[in-house]
């Protein structure tokens, strides 16, 4: 068994690698690297890559990677019947990896050794004053929606002028999964990367059986997200969506609006969730798949237990946007 460092990058399959690029600018990501065949973006990070486009006649999702402690770790998941030996990497950023594929046949990859990049300039989340708190004295909010941020215009009397751009995409946090059997793929998961479950889904009550599951990363007293994986029962394989983190909820709203502007596919947002507590604004790419931009989740210990939630796919959002009925068939 070996314990991941980070959700590495997602991996999609696409026609129109243009369009793809332009999507994904919006929506906060930076091009790291790109071919004739294949599409690298990059967060503010220091990840060298965390989403990547492969061209296609069709659209598709390939799978995901996750970024391991150690090389020995390749070693270990080597021995897997099912998986590739430890090879050089074969995409930018070097290092090696090993390629294996779910019982469904998804694509998951371990990799050790890629290059990082440098961290790109980031604003601090805005300080919040709650009800008891009260850190931002003598201060105001003035979020930095454009790289000049807020420009005092005179129309008759003193006001002020927004001005949008694309949030920062900060990292890939997690992804979700449809799969043919719940049981299985989540053992296969905990063999190989040592994953902890975070909540458990029922929708059908107590007695019935786990349908969904949340799985975080075991990194012991230092906590980690929520999830970094959610696996559901389906009955059809796939990604349900792929998610990134920003600053704030000032880092949510002000993406909302530019990509409402830019003229992109809202699916369901802005929320909070009740299993997560993340809030969150989901998007469609142009090519149909769910994008979602988050903060304010929950971290978890490995001294969690996990919890189980009886209710329907409607009833798991607190306040905000509900998902629409086939939000998660």
């Amino acid at each position: 068994m070996t314990s991941p460092l980070a959700l590495a990058q997602v991996t999609y399959e696409v026609p129109d690698l243009d369009l793809q690029e332009r999507f994904l600018t919006d929506f906060g990501l930076v091009r790291a690297a790109r071919t004739e065949d294949a599409l690298y973006m990059r967060g503010a990070g220091a990840a060298h890559h965390i989403h990547v486009s492969r061209r296609a006649d069709r659209q598709g999702f390939v799978g995901a990677s996750f970024e391991m402690a150690t090389r020995a770790d390749l070693e270990i998941l080597a021995r897997f019947p099912e998986a590739s030996p430890v090879r050089p990497a074969s995409e930018p950023g070097g290092g090696e990896e090993v390629v294996m594929h779910t019982p469904d046949g998804v694509e998951i990859r371990a990799i050790f050794g890629r290059a990082t990049q440098p961290p790109l300039p980031t604003r601090a989340p805005n300080g919040f004053n709650n009800s008891i708190e009260k850190g931002r004295v003598d201060a105001s909010v003035r979020w930095q929606g454009h790289p000049n941020g807020w420009q005092p215009q005179t129309i008759g009397q003193d006001t002020w002028q927004r001005r949008l751009k694309p949030c920062e995409a900060l990292r890939l946090g997690h992804f979700v999964l449809h799969v043919r059997n719940h049981d299985e793929t989540v053992r296969w998961f905990q063999m190989r990367f040592g994953l902890l479950a975070s909540d458990y889904f029922l929708p059908t009550g107590e007695v019935g059986p786990v349908v969904g599951t949340f799985l975080r990363f075991d990194h012991g007293a230092t906590p980690v997200d929520h999830h970094v994986l959610l696996v559901l029962q389906s009955n059809w394989v796939g990604v349900h969506h792929c998610s990134f983190e920003v600053a704030d909820l000032d880092a949510i709203m002000g993406a909302h609006e530019y990509l409402l502007a830019r003229g992109w596919t809202l699916d369901c947002g802005i929320g909070r969730h009740m299993l997560g507590s993340q809030i969150f604004d989901y998007w469609k790419d142009p090519f149909g798949f769910r994008v979602e931009h988050y903060t304010d989740g929950d971290v978890a210990t490995a001294d969690y237990v996990p919890t189980r939630y009886n209710g329907t796919a409607s009833q798991t959002t607190q306040w905000g946007m509900e998902p629409s009925l086939d939000f998660f068939q």
